[in-house]
């Protein structure tokens, strides 16, 4: 199995989800990364000046330094093991390597004035 380094090295160097990196991270993150690699794939990864967001189907969760406000994130994961992030983590990593990350010149907290 590859590891979580060689994909994202992978994933820099090839700027795009080419099907082996896709396998290798569904490989390591299962469901996790699919449900990831999906998000990428309908620009759901916002960028605002103070945080990354990722829209999921009933809610929205802020990524800040690595770290997801989600339940998955705080409650069942170890940080210690980079093979053990949610699917909203590995969604920003995965759309920042590829340069799929829609971007806003804005302040995450204006938008949510319009929701």
């Amino acid at each position: 199995m590859i590891a979580v380094e060689e994909y994202e090295q992978a994933l820099e160097a090839a700027g795009e989800l080419s099907p082996d990196i896709v396998d290798s991270i569904v490989d390591i993150h299962g469901s996790r990364g699919i449900r990831a690699i999906e998000a990428v794939g309908e620009r759901r990864v916002k960028d605002y000046r103070d945080f990354t967001v990722v829209v999921g189907h009933t809610d929205e969760y802020v990524i800040e330094d690595g770290a997801c406000t989600c339940d998955d994130s705080r409650y069942n994961l170890e940080r210690d093991d980079p093979s053990q992030r949610c699917w909203h983590e590995l969604a920003v990593e995965i759309a920042t390597r590829i340069n799929a990350v829609d971007h806003h010149d804005m302040y995450y907290s204006e938008v949510r004035e319009f929701l």
